[in-house]
């Protein structure tokens, strides 16, 4: 095992973690007016731009444990073929799930998730 790759992804996973948790605790929850997404104006912030603020805040956890899921793998040596499929697969997981933060955050209204699902897309069948 390589101590340090795997210490790097627990570090990893903990930053991920607590800043969706802080974010959510210290902003998103002032903000949010019943639903999961918030959607309270706070000038000079309109609603949609509160709703693609908590998307991206969130797309960082995202993409954060996604660098820790690879790190955890490269931590523990294997076959080159079997890391080149893990990382194609945490990269268009994450890819997924960022675009699905961005539509149901925006309600699809901005374009953003258009473009990180194409990207999973692409990554997925590039393979």
């Amino acid at each position: 095992m390589q101590t340090n790759l795997f210490c790097a992804a627990l570090v990893l996973l903990m930053v991920g973690t607590i800043h969706s948790i802080l974010g959510e605790w210290l902003i998103f929850r002032h903000l949010r007016t019943g639903g999961m997404v918030p959607a309270a104006a706070a000038p000079p912030l309109r609603e949609r731009h509160v709703r693609i603020l908590w998307a991206s805040w969130h797309i960082v956890s995202v993409l954060g444990w996604a660098f820790a899921a690879v790190l955890l793998r490269m931590a523990f040596p294997s076959e080159p073929q079997i890391l080149q499929v893990f990382v194609q697969n945490a990269i268009v997981i994450s890819l997924a799930l960022s675009a699905l933060l961005v539509l149901a955050g925006t309600r699809g209204r901005h374009p953003g998730w258009i473009g990180l699902l194409a990207a999973a897309v692409l990554v997925a069948v590039g393979w």
